[in-house]
């Protein structure tokens, strides 16, 4: 059973920066498929970015250029720099982990095993 618990949510301003991190624990990390998704009330989560256990990455078309996603094996934790937020980016930010075999780029939420219980990044225009 992994656990994932997800750090660095804030309010910020439009136009600023933030950095979230996710850590694994109770799995082998180094061969986990990791993403990102985020959920306002009343939507379905949706898909940020992804990395594979290879360290290919995947992005969504209205993050890419700005967002980056990284893993650090080493620390079991996998990040989201995220630059040039805006307040339409306000959500509960999540962070999950599949351990099956890949098939594409998992965009969906029911690709996923394991969830943490989200972070809260607020943008205020």
């Amino acid at each position: 059973q992994v656990q994932l618990v997800e750090s660095g949510g804030g309010a910020v301003q439009a136009g600023d920066s933030l950095r979230l991190s996710c850590v694994a624990s109770g799995g082998t990390f180094s061969r986990l498929n990791m993403a990102w998704f985020r959920q306002t009330p009343g939507k379905e989560r949706e898909f940020v970015a992804f990395i594979s256990w290879s360290r290919s990455t995947n992005y969504a078309d209205s993050v890419k250029g700005r967002f980056t996603i990284s893993r650090d094996n080493a620390k079991n934790t996998v990040y989201l720099q995220m630059n040039s937020l805006n307040a339409e980016e306000t959500a509960v930010y999540y962070c999950g982990a599949r351990s099956r075999a890949l098939i594409g780029v998992p965009r969906e939420v029911k690709e996923y095993d394991y969830w943490g219980q989200g972070t809260q990044v607020t943008v205020s225009s």
